[in-house]
C-alpha cells in the first residue's frame, strides 16, 4: 500500500522530485527574503539612531513601524 503510494504508477520519482525542488525553492526564497528583510531593519535601526534625540521622538511617537523596527533590533544587540 505504501509503496503503491510512493512509486505512484511509475510517476514516483517525478512527483517526489518535484516536490522536492518545489520545497528547496521556496526555502531558499524564504531565507533570501528574511536576509533582506533584517539588513533593512539593520540600516533603518542605524539610520534612526543616528538622528538627533528630538528628531528621533517625534519619529517613534508617529511611526509604528519604526518603533517596531528599533523594539526588535534592540533585542538582537
Amino acid at each position: 500500500m505504501i509503496q503503491n503510494f510512493i512509486s505512484m504508477n511509475g510517476f514516483g520519482l517525478f512527483v517526489w522530485s518535484s516536490f522536492i525542488v518545489t520545497f528547496l525553492s521556496c526555502a531558499c526564497l524564504y531565507l533570501k527574503t528574511y536576509k533582506t528583510l533584517k539588513k533593512s531593519e539593520r540600516e533603518y535601526a542605524k539610520e534612526i539612531q543616528e538622528l538627533p534625540i528630538e528628531r528621533r521622538k517625534i519619529i517613534l511617537e508617529n511611526s509604528k513601524i519604526a518603533s517596531q523596527v528599533l523594539s526588535s533590533y534592540n533585542k538582537v544587540i
